[in-house]
């Protein structure tokens, strides 16, 4: 008997999604407590995490605790950031982000869950442009981008976890969700969610410190 694959699953991965922003907010908020040289580490589990996670995707399978647990851990990593922009930006800039987020994520979300065309041939151009992030962002480290190619960076970046979100849940809709896949489509969506906030947050802190 085949595990039964369709889209009355998709509720169940935009509830666990809802779940997972919930746990790394409640990280974020953890990340006040969390002393500057732990930081690093955390990074690094994080992406430790991540990666053992793109293995399993082979398998089309990851608990919800290790789910529950990378975006806890997310959320802890995620707060130097947003700490940096409310501090230098101000809290109304990371609260505009965020809901310029939300806006933007559930806009394509709704496209792609109503839309007749399957936008999963994305995958490959989506891959390309990701990997030219990471390399731009190592190189970053190295050699740090003006605040002029730092915009640019980002907004390539908005369209790249833009593109993501459309991909993804197009995706679902068009090969649809068993229940073990679940945590793994919860986690993508979380993954866009999450990257496309970063990049839409330094794109208005970047305009902010500019307009001064």
């Amino acid at each position: 008997m085949y595990p039964q694959t369709s889209t009355e699953f998709m509720p169940s991965v935009i509830r666990t999604f809802a779940l997972s922003l919930a746990f790394a907010f409640l990280g974020t908020m953890a990340g006040v407590y969390v002393p500057p040289s732990l930081f690093l580490p955390l990074a690094i589990l994080e992406f430790v995490m991540l990666i053992v996670a793109f293995f399993f995707r082979r398998r089309k399978a990851i608990s919800y605790t290790f789910l529950y647990v990378f975006t806890f851990i997310s959320g802890i990593t995620l707060y130097p950031i947003v700490s940096y922009y409310a501090a230098t930006a101000g809290a109304n800039v990371v609260m505009m982000a965020f809901g310029t987020t939300t806006v933007v994520f559930t806009g394509i979300g709704i496209y792609a869950a109503k839309s007749k065309r399957n936008f999963s041939f994305l995958g490959g151009f989506l891959l390309a442009a990701l990997l030219a992030l990471v390399a731009i962002s190592i190189f970053n480290i190295f050699v740090p981008l003006s605040s002029t190619g730092m915009l640019a960076f980002s907004f390539i970046g908005v369209l790249v976890f833009s593109g993501y979100v459309l991909f993804d849940i197009s995706r679902m809709k068009h090969y649809g969700v068993t229940a073990e896949e679940v945590p793994l489509m919860a986690l993508n969506l979380y993954l866009d969610f999450i990257n496309l906030f970063v990049s839409i947050l330094r794109i208005f802190g970047i305009l902010s410190s500019n307009d001064d």
